[in-house]
């Protein structure tokens, strides 16, 4: 089994499309006004919006995205006017981080985890 996609919920596609354009997602898929799909510019992993009329109550969706230049990447996104909530910073579970939220408040981290990204020290073992 593998990963397809996440598709997460969008109140303003107008507004989300653009913004995970500029991420680096590439658009595959746009079936106005309801639903949007990207590719992820490494892999095969997909990932989509679709709007509803309203949007999840409390925390939301939290997504990470890996970027094996997370720094640079940052920096250029930054550049490009992006707000992020925390800048790249090294975590206790030995990842890389940066957060930002998309237009629906849904939280985005953009990481670097290397090998402890599925072999963490603390792995169980077998």
């Amino acid at each position: 089994m593998n990963l397809n996609q996440i598709t997460v919920p969008s109140s303003n596609l107008s507004q989300t499309i653009p913004f995970y354009q500029t991420l680096g997602l590439r658009l595959i898929v746009h079936s106005a006004p309801h639903y949007a799909r990207f590719v992820c510019p490494d892999g095969n992993a997909t990932f989509s919006l679709h709007l509803v009329e309203e949007l999840p109550k409390g925390e939301g969706i939290y997504i990470y995205f890996e970027c094996d230049d997370l720094d640079k990447h940052v920096e250029t996104l930054v550049e490009k006017g992006v707000h992020f909530e925390e800048l790249p910073n090294d975590k206790p579970w030995l990842w890389r981080e940066a957060r930002l939220k998309d237009p629906d408040g849904n939280q985005l981290i953009l990481y670097r985890a290397g090998k402890n990204r599925v072999n963490p020290p603390w792995r169980i073992k077998g």
